[in-house]
């Protein structure tokens, strides 16, 4: 992908940001969804960089390896539902080191949100968001990219992550409900940081 493309990408969800109110009240979030190494951190900060709003990670939330439905829960609970109706809002990070919840960790008061991660729009969380983004590529690319990025401990871990994925996207047809989707398996790596 050229760097041209990765803006015109930015650019286009950027434009329907700015055509959606926040349905759900409180911030306007676009959530950036898809599958391990598809791209999501790279895409949502040059997002969050556009629209001038702090990106929420979701890789600070999940609760280990098994997390994805948790942090979902946690995501809405914690962090969605609170911003809605205008309080203050924060979530227990979670200590990848130690392999346990961490510290406490507020989330700013802001006009807009995004929020990446991989389902940062699964229900209930996604009930939340205005704009839906949906990043895919090519499984071997994927696992390529998720591996260079994170290293042995992805590697072992890589086909319980998958099969927690499966689980998710099974129950969440999160793809079908995206306003955008973006096939990133030409992104190189000059693109993805």
């Amino acid at each position: 992908m050229q760097p041209d493309q990765l803006t015109e990408a930015v650019a286009r969800v950027a434009a329907l940001a700015g055509e959606r109110e926040p349905r759900a009240g409180g911030p306007l979030v676009v959530a950036v969804d898809g599958r391990s190494g598809t791209g999501k951190t790279t895409y949502a900060e040059a997002l969050g960089a556009c629209l001038d709003a702090p990106v929420l990670h979701l890789d600070d939330i999940y609760p280990g390896w098994d997390g994805l439905e948790a942090a979902v829960r946690t995501l809405a609970g914690d962090v969605l539902e609170p911003l809605s109706r205008g309080e203050r809002a924060a979530y227990r990070g979670w200590d990848w080191v130690h392999d346990r919840p961490g510290a406490l960790r507020p989330v700013p008061s802001t006009e807009r949100l995004v929020v990446e991660g991989v389902g940062a729009a699964a229900l209930p969380a996604g009930d939340h968001a205005d704009v839906v983004v949906w990043l895919e590529a090519d499984d071997a690319v994927r696992k390529d990219r998720a591996l260079r990025r994170d290293g042995e401990v992805f590697a072992r871990e890589w086909d319980r992550w998958a099969a927690g994925e499966e689980r998710l996207l099974a129950r969440d047809r999160i793809r079908d409900r995206a306003d955008v989707v973006l096939d990133t398996t030409g992104w190189t790596r000059a693109d993805l940081g």
